[in-house]
């Protein structure tokens, strides 16, 4: 039985490879493939766009350069601005949250040809955080194809007003832009009509619920597109939801990180599983072949990383066999992955999110 369910889903691996082709002509191979950090240096008046935090975020015209394989510096101009919500706040983060957007005749012929507009995540408090951040994002391209791709680098700010000076270079990611992260799996993004978590394709959708799980992520739901985006086949009209922002959950570990008080969780470290009510485990023991048959992969994205401290990547890891001690004991499986069937959980609670980036 396993023979055939794992033939069922590499042959259905190739028919998808034929279907939505890895690489697409609106694809940058460029920026996103490579797995070396890249430095960059923002060039502007850096102390007006750190502050620029309430309101409507205003673009400032700066500059981004990087030195490519000759170490010839390019310099492109561009727009700046901040973005989001909860990690904009003055209180909350250093650095918020970025924008960049580009004009598509300053990047062709560079590491952002094709880009136009691109989420950079900036350290909130302390560049480990943010590395931890960037991890996550790399067990949900290991899981899928369907998820977003990062990018690591280093930023050195160039201030023109002088009031801020960083001695070292920041960590900081950036992250593949919607559109074409659903044109590299064949499909288009869904606008922001109210879709229900049962119109998810339902497989990818719990695959997804499990990703959420293993990292103990709570703080997204399909309804309020919170942390969510829903992409769509063209022609079979299937919907899937691909996560992102995980700064809250318990593998990032971030200090300012709280489970939501409707959850009534002790801690984002708590695994709590936040599909909809499914009473037939034969569905979640399908979903947990790809976490299985990818499980050293996952495990040497960690173990092999020169970003990461020692002690947090020894403490992962011991984070990353608790998910799977559940997922290869039935009665434990059974257990958590029910949560959302008991009348008396929170399991159908749904977090109304704040998205403003």
């Amino acid at each position: 039985m396993m023979l055939k369910i794992r033939f069922v889903l590499v042959f259905g691996l190739f028919i998808n490879n034929l279907a939505y082709p890895v690489q697409t002509i609106g694809q940058t191979p460029t920026l996103f493939d490579p797995e070396e950090i890249l430095e960059l240096k923002i060039s502007g008046d850096i102390n007006r766009l750190v502050k620029d935090r309430k309101g409507k975020p205003e673009y400032d015209d700066m500059t981004i350069s990087y030195r490519d394989q000759n170490q010839k510096e390019i310099s492109i101009p561009l727009k700046i601005r901040t973005r989001g919500n909860f990690r904009r706040q003055q209180n909350i983060c250093t650095y918020p949250p970025i924008l960049l957007n580009f004009s598509k005749k300053n990047v062709d012929n560079t590491v952002f040809e094709g880009q136009d507009k691109l989420k950079l995540v900036m350290p909130c408090k302390g560049d480990k955080y943010v590395v931890r951040e960037y991890y996550a994002y790399k067990i949900s391209n290991i899981l899928t194809p369907q998820s977003f791709k990062v990018r690591l680098v280093k930023i050195d700010f160039e201030d023109s007003s002088n009031k801020i000076k960083v001695k070292e270079p920041l960590f900081a990611f950036l992250i593949e832009d919607e559109d074409q992260m659903a044109e590299r799996n064949g499909m288009f993004p869904v606008g922001q009509d109210l879709i229900r978590p049962k119109q998810i394709e339902a497989q990818e959708f719990i695959k997804m619920s499990l990703f959420q799980y293993l990292i103990a992520n709570t703080d997204w739901s399909i309804q309020f597109r919170q942390n969510i985006k829903i992409i769509q086949h063209p022609e079979t009209k299937e919907m899937f939801a691909v996560p992102y922002d995980f700064d809250f959950s318990g593998i990032v570990m971030t200090t300012y990180a709280k489970p939501a008080e409707e959850l009534e969780m002790n801690s984002v470290r708590d695994r709590r599983y936040r599909g909809y009510c499914i009473t037939n485990m034969e569905h979640f023991q399908k979903a947990f072949i790809p976490f299985i048959e990818l499980k050293d992969k996952i495990y040497h994205l960690y173990q092999s990383s020169p970003h990461l401290e020692n002690s947090y990547i020894k403490s992962t890891l011991k984070y990353l066999d608790e998910f799977y001690q559940i997922i290869n004991n039935p009665k434990l499986a059974e257990r958590e992955l029910q949560y959302p069937c008991l009348a008396a959980g929170t399991g159908d609670v749904v977090i109304k999110g704040l998205n403003n980036d």
